[in-house]
């Protein structure tokens, strides 16, 4: 059985165009974007602890578990343990770079490279940590955080008008021209009440994405 975590976000701009405001993987059919997490999972959880989860002990489920906010049920946790396990071909305790590009989905992912800096290295609690924004119980300010850092690449704290531009021009590629892509962001910027000029804190993010009408939905269909 494979779960999979779908994340579509919807623009709804008053303008022809919809910007692709995340990260994922962008369908200009559907305009949408759309990043997927897949878990592998068996029938019940006595069963995976034990077999390739046997290194996962009660105690280290439930401090993943906290580590993570609670976002991710206990058997999810150990579903996930199967999947870093899978990635982590030498069982070095962390995922390089090299590994998470053995995943098709993330190497067709026009942020592939952005999201590379985020989880080049991560041990498996920082791993769930990472996956718990596209939780269907994580809060829609803890996926904004998330978005916010993939345009926040030099990690600063802060976005401009330049880093936002470039994400877009990797999401929409050739479909919205530069021109196009300039125009339809510096009225979402407008409409929240900053300028071009303006380098914006996770707060101000916060605010440009509720004044753009960004939907932000979660799925998690089990097979």
């Amino acid at each position: 059985m494979t779960r999979q975590i779908h994340v579509y976000i919807y623009s709804h701009q008053k303008t022809n165009k919809s910007v692709p405001l995340v990260c994922g993987l962008y369908s200009q059919k559907h305009n949408t974007t759309q990043y997927e997490v897949e878990v592998e999972e068996d029938s019940h959880l006595s069963e995976l602890m034990g077999s390739a989860s046997s290194m996962l002990t009660q105690y280290d489920i439930e401090e993943v578990q906290e580590h993570c906010n609670h976002l991710f049920s206990q058997q999810e946790i150990v579903c996930l343990y199967q999947r870093f396990c899978q990635l982590d071909r030498n069982a070095k305790g962390f995922i390089s770079s090299d590994e998470f590009l053995s995943i098709p989905e993330f190497v067709m992912n026009p942020l592939s490279q952005r999201l590379l800096k985020m989880v080049d290295g991560l041990n498996f609690k920082d791993f769930v940590a990472f996956l718990s924004a596209f939780s269907t119980k994580a809060s829609a300010h803890q996926k904004i955080e998330l978005i916010f850092k993939v345009y926040d690449s030099d990690r600063n704290g802060k976005v401009s008008f330049k880093d936002i531009l470039e994400v877009l021009k990797d999401l929409s590629g050739s479909y919205m021209s530069d021109e196009q892509r300039e125009e339809v962001l510096g009225q979402v910027l407008k409409e929240a009440g900053y300028s071009k000029d303006c380098y914006l804190t996770l707060d101000d993010f916060t605010k440009v994405l509720g004044h753009s009408g960004v939907k932000m939905d979660v799925e998690v269909p089990v097979d």
